[in-house]
């Protein structure tokens, strides 16, 4: 099968990479960038695991095709924060304990920074909407919608 050259920004990178015109954007991340923070969970798009940023929107990355990304803007787990300087809704997660096993996390991180990045200042409510396509299956959710209402808070006085 002929592979399609696909070029897009990665993190803030540009990227150039052939692909099968059938792989999926989760497989190109996972395999063949190796940014592995994007997990796959159902593989049907219920779960929001494998959530990223495509042009400030969250979406399931198991559910687009690798080749629809040409001239995109993508934003993986990878592309936020530091290890050195975590993004607040990493650091807000973090201090809340709002994460068990850790396998949903990134996917929460991603929709709650893509609603953040669209609504500086979503309610609670708001907040509850755009993480309701993420499952955890460990914790519940106050924790997670309160680690995302608090670095709102944070991100809000640093404006």
């Amino acid at each position: 099968m002929k592979k399609i050259k696909v070029n897009f920004i990665l993190n803030e990178q540009a990227v150039s990479v052939h692909v099968n015109p059938y792989e999926r954007l989760i497989d190109l991340l996972r395999d063949d960038l190796h940014l592995t923070g994007t997990k796959e969970g159902c593989g049907i798009g219920e779960c929001g695991a494998c959530t990223v940023i495509i042009d400030g929107k969250p979406v399931a990355s198991c559910l687009i095709l690798a080749s629809s990304i040409e001239g995109r803007k993508v934003t993986t787990i990878e592309g936020i924060g530091t290890e050195q300087q975590l993004d607040p809704i990493q650091q807000s997660i973090l201090e809340h304990y709002a994460f068990q096993c850790g396998f949903c996390t990134p996917g929460f991180i991603m929709s709650a920074k893509a609603l953040l990045n669209e609504n500086p200042f979503a309610t609670r409510d708001e907040i509850k909407r755009a993480i309701s396509g993420n499952l955890c299956r460990c914790t519940g959710y106050d924790q997670i919608v309160d680690a995302i209402y608090d670095a709102e808070q944070i991100l809000n006085r640093e404006m």
